[in-house]
């Protein structure tokens, strides 16, 4: 079948779960573009939902962990961006330099050969390595996205545009196309976050 072909039969076969994971996710990340907090109640259900849907229905492993992973840091994320500003005030928008985009990229690289190695041994994950660059390099950006970091948007439309060939190869052609439109959302994202970030400088010179 096409790949429209296959999104048609997978959109007719999915389940109320299935709409509730897909539909939260997205209220989440259209949220977190907007820079509202409420964004994180949405992850956390998203996310817990995700999990489930990996080990029993897609078989990645590893990115069933990251899910699990991301509802402990909705939780965080919602406290961080709350009151982890200066004086326990809304937290602002930041930004990482150069030398701490090499440590970023540097961990990442680091923790794909290593959950790669474990999630090959021990796991029955079915592609081991691209799975783990896309779970550490997903870690790393929610620290960063936690922290209002601007440029996390930028390694998640690189995370988000590797996931849809992951997906695709396991047939899961519609979380595929949620990734797609993940990558759209993430580089409005950015936009929309840069844009934030210039108007607080202006305001506070």
């Amino acid at each position: 079948m096409t790949f429209f072909e296959t999104l048609y039969q997978q959109v007719s076969e999915q389940t109320a779960l299935d709409w509730v994971i897909t539909i939260t996710a997205l209220l989440y990340v259209f949220l977190a573009a907007r820079e509202r907090v409420s964004c994180w109640y949405w992850g956390i259900v998203s996310c817990s939902l995700w999990a489930w849907a990996d080990f029993f229905k897609y078989n990645l492993w590893v990115d069933g962990i990251l899910q699990l992973f991301y509802v402990g840091m909705g939780v965080y994320g919602l406290y961080s961006w709350k009151y982890g500003g200066t004086g326990k005030q809304d937290l602002a928008i930041s930004r990482i330099t150069r030398r701490e985009h090499v440590q970023v990229i540097g961990l990442g690289l680091l923790l794909t050969l290593l959950f790669g190695w474990v999630f090959d041994r021990y796991t029955p994950t079915s592609y081991p390595y691209p799975d783990s660059f896309i779970t550490a390099f997903s870690v790393l950006a929610t620290f960063m996205t936690v922290r209002k970091k601007l440029e996390s948007w930028l390694y998640w439309i690189v995370v988000d545009f590797l996931a849809i060939f992951l997906f695709y190869a396991r047939d899961a052609v519609l979380v595929a196309a949620v990734m797609m439109i993940y990558t759209v959302v993430a580089a409005v994202g950015f936009y929309t976050w840069r844009r934030n970030f210039a108007a607080l400088k202006t305001s506070v010179t």
